[in-house]
């Protein structure tokens, strides 16, 4: 044995066998760099193609876009409104995303969702993924 009690990991002689040793490739395919290809022609092995990524459901109710002006002297707000079925965490989640996407601010204020600017279209895109049903409302 080496110094300091360690097993020496060089040839395996400290280890008193080689736990692959009986091992072999016979009936293994060889490997190939090609996805359903093997050593022995093509189409010897299929692989499944990997499953589509998850959608969220869609179809998770309207709601609607408004681009609000009064009683913020002058800026403009666009606020999405009529969410069904989610809660707050849901809500504010989605108003993360809406920030970072538009680069402003934006709260969550009474059930609805306040984003700073006329950021209709970005908004609609993320809701849109999310899986809502956006609808421009009003002016």
């Amino acid at each position: 044995m080496a110094s300091g009690g360690k097993i020496p990991t060089t040839g395996g002689a400290g280890l008193k066998q080689n736990p692959f040793g009986t091992l072999s490739g016979a009936g293994l395919p060889a490997a190939s760099a090609v996805p359903g290809e093997t050593a022995a022609g093509p189409g010897t092995l299929k692989i499944p193609p990997p499953p589509p990524p998850k959608t969220p459901a869609k179809n998770r109710g309207r709601v609607d876009i408004l681009r609000e002006t009064g009683g913020r002297g002058g800026k403009t707000v666009t606020v999405v409104t009529g969410f069904t079925g989610i809660g707050l965490p849901e809500k504010e989640q989605l108003a993360k995303k809406m920030r970072a996407a538009c680069g402003c601010g934006g709260t969550v204020k009474d059930g609805r969702i306040e984003i700073q600017g006329d950021q209709r279209p970005t908004v609609a895109s993320i809701l849109a993924e999310a899986g809502f049903h956006p609808v421009f409302a009003g002016g």
